[in-house]
């Protein structure tokens, strides 16, 4: 089981990747939403904003309003982020759980 400062710098390694390509990821996925990444081995949560194609304000705790919410397993995080993890497969198999509009999850899947 990882710990909760691999997630949270799991997350901030998503976040410079999606930085650098903020760009291309904009074109994809041109969304300006609340983000909340729940940790569900670790009773943990991160908060952060997906917008202009960058993940931005990452913080500790949960955000039960986020308009977009994931679930999943801090092994699965890291993997996920390592691209260890296929995110498609993670659905499939339930490893990782979306919650958003399905507008969101329709924009989510490009992405992904």
């Amino acid at each position: 089981m990882a710990s909760v400062d691999e997630c949270r710098q799991a997350l901030r390694e998503l976040a410079a990747r999606l930085a650098d390509n903020a760009d291309e990821v904009r074109d994809r996925v041109n969304l300006d939403r609340t983000l909340a990444c729940r940790i569900t081995d670790l009773g943990a949560a991160f908060h952060a904003r997906l917008t202009g194609g960058r993940l931005v304000d990452i913080a500790d705790g949960d955000d039960p309003k986020a308009k977009i919410a994931m679930s999943i397993g801090s092994d699965d995080l890291l993997a996920l982020v390592r691209g260890d993890l296929d995110a498609g497969r993670a659905l499939a198999s339930r490893r990782l759980s979306v919650s958003a509009s399905p507008f969101d999850l329709l924009k989510l899947r490009k992405l992904l």
